[in-house]
């Protein structure tokens, strides 16, 4: 079957309800617009909030061929999506792995995806908690931002591990097997805890702070979610005043999807 890649900008949602704006909604006109017969059917997509590239295929049978693939992959130890990302800061390391729990916890009227410090094994048999893996490299750094490359894991990876704290390691990649990613916000908090937050993350930055312009990590519950915070000179080299942040999108970008 037909295989179309196309690239998403941010903000746009894969599902949405009925009139609402959506990648699934634009599939028929975007087949007709093709002159295709079959419908168009999502292989893989990023999430919402995410630009980037998105897979279609036209035939059923590739779209669960691939599906399989892309999860018989993750189980065998590689990352079969590559993200970039901007970030607000520099990490120390130039390459390494960020390891920790994630959960979803209710904060006031919204869901949040949370680190979890040390899960207990129960939460981790439960799956209320699960844990989650990102490996990243700095590819470029220039006036306090950096360009990262990062691709996450999910999974049980860890269960035999004997600690469950959070882990930076470096330059390594782990080669136990995992499933899925689950958390579509998994990058942000991986970013956050490396206390580089993702530009144009108005969910998750607000959870590094700064003293003497040394940053440190805030737990959610200290730190409400709020427009992310940039110093004078990157609002200055980015042509953009303190009330224009809340329009700025997302820096996460899907880039690379491995193919069989």
């Amino acid at each position: 079957g037909a295989l179309l890649a196309l690239s998403k900008p941010p903000g746009l949602p894969i599902l949405g309800r009925p009139g609402d704006l959506s990648l699934d909604a634009l599939l028929p006109a975007l087949r007709r617009r093709l002159g295709l017969a079959a419908e168009l059917h999502v292989v893989k997509a990023p999430a919402r909030e995410y630009s980037g590239l998105v897979l279609l295929s036209s035939c059923y049978h590739t779209t669960k061929k691939l599906q399989q693939f892309f999860t018989s992959a993750r189980r065998r130890g590689q990352y079969p999506a590559t993200y970039r990302a901007i970030t607000v800061g520099v990490p120390a390391e130039v390459e390494g792995e960020i390891c920790t729990g994630l959960c979803w916890q209710q904060q006031g009227d919204r869901a949040m995806v949370v680190p979890v410090p040390a899960p207990a094994r129960r939460s981790l048999a439960r799956k209320d908690v699960k844990i989650t893996l990102t490996h990243y490299q700095v590819l470029s750094a220039v006036g306090g931002c950096a360009l990262l490359q990062l691709q996450p894991r999910t999974g049980q990876w860890l269960h035999n591990s004997s600690t469950t704290q959070p882990c930076f390691r470096t330059p390594a990649i782990s080669p136990s097997p995992c499933s899925s990613p689950a958390f579509p916000e998994q990058l942000q908090v991986h970013l956050t805890l490396l206390l580089c937050p993702a530009l144009g993350d108005h969910e998750h930055s607000s959870h590094v702070g700064r003293v003497l312009g040394v940053p440190f990590f805030l737990t959610p519950e200290t730190a409400p979610t709020r427009t992310q915070v940039l110093d004078e000179e990157l609002l200055s080299r980015l042509g953009l005043s303190p009330r224009q942040l809340h329009h700025l999108p997302l820096h996460i970008h899907l880039q690379e999807l491995v193919l069989p």
